[in-house]
């Protein structure tokens, strides 16, 4: 059986969960959230716990297993804790602010890029005299926020040389020499 569709979710104080026709309904302090659960697989509440369980161990149905649990823990958690993600500019003269949902970030090309995020996404930027320009996107939804944090980063990949980019906080980038260590 699969490791980790086996194991049950425990559902904390003032997260309601149900669970009607596959659909699974998660409902908390921080939002809803619903997931579509595959006619195979099968969800139950059982003394305050989430089960998933399969039919058969065919291969199909063990990857649904194991995916559709971590799906509904992340919705569980997302909606009793969020999550958070952080990013970093590094660069001179790149720059991010906001105004609700609108992104402007500036990133050494010849115009400001705007960027629209969805609702369920909150956002702040700062930048601290000293130290490089961050965004910290915050949300229930633990797919959508790295979903949007992967097309922020895209907008400008940090580069092996110098490092100049938008970066996640605590990444660790793998560094090139440049031209000078190959003349020696």
């Amino acid at each position: 059986m699969s490791r980790i569709g086996k194991a049950p979710i425990e559902i904390p104080k003032g997260v309601e969960v149900t669970i009607s026709n596959g659909l699974v309904t998660v409902k908390g302090a921080k939002g809803t959230l619903a997931q579509k659960v595959d006619i195979d697989i099968t969800v139950a509440i059982e003394d305050g716990k989430v089960v998933v369980t399969r039919p058969t161990d065919q291969k199909r149905h063990r990857a649904l297993h194991g995916l559709y649990r971590s799906l509904i823990a992340n919705m569980i958690k997302g909606v009793s804790e969020g999550y958070k993600t952080e990013q970093e500019l590094v660069g001179v003269g790149y720059r991010a602010s906001n105004k609700g949902n609108m992104l402007e970030l500036s990133l050494g090309y010849s115009h400001n890029i705007n960027f629209q995020l969805p609702v369920e996404i909150k956002v702040t930027t700062s930048a601290e005299k000293g130290q490089n320009p961050k965004i910290v996107l915050e949300s229930a939804d633990k797919q959508l926020i790295g979903l949007v944090a992967a097309k922020i980063r895209s907008l400008r990949k940090p580069e092996p040389y110098k490092g100049k980019g938008i970066k996640f906080v605590g990444e660790q980038l793998r560094r090139k020499a440049g031209k000078s260590a190959s003349k020696k």
